[in-house]
């Protein structure tokens, strides 16, 4: 489970930051490119996406130890950074990586996702009867 939920995790990120670079997907909003109207993006924004998807890609083919240990790193840079974006709102955290209340809304769902999957989930690869 913990695999697919990795690959599946790596392309959705890959998407999505691929996505911010489409001009038709961005809207300027005062100033701020806003995926789909919403979620506030730049280049740096981006660039962390598709890192983030190749990484999640990589450790969901090389297996679930891999993967677990991934989603429980992320879960926890995810819940930082959800924790920087109610500190500094609409600011851009780390003055490169654009934020929006939306932005950490979503960061706090990725981070219980990935606690979930890196911590919550057995150690164990097969179902048990």
């Amino acid at each position: 489970m913990v695999k697919t939920a990795a690959i599946l995790f790596g392309l959705v990120f890959l998407f999505i930051g691929i996505l911010g670079f489409v001009p038709a997907a961005t809207h300027d909003v005062n100033g701020m490119p806003m995926l789909l109207g919403i979620f506030h993006v730049n280049f740096a924004h981006n660039i962390v996406h598709l890192a983030s998807g190749a990484v999640f890609l990589l450790c969901g083919m090389a297996g679930a130890g891999p993967s677990r240990m991934f989603f429980k790193i992320f879960g926890i840079v995810y819940a930082l950074v959800a924790a920087c974006g109610f500190y500094y709102g609409d600011n851009a955290i780390l003055c490169y990586i654009s934020s929006s209340m939306a932005n950490t809304w979503l960061h706090v769902g990725l981070a219980v996702v990935m606690l979930f999957l890196g911590f919550g989930t057995s150690g164990g690869d097969t179902a048990t009867v």
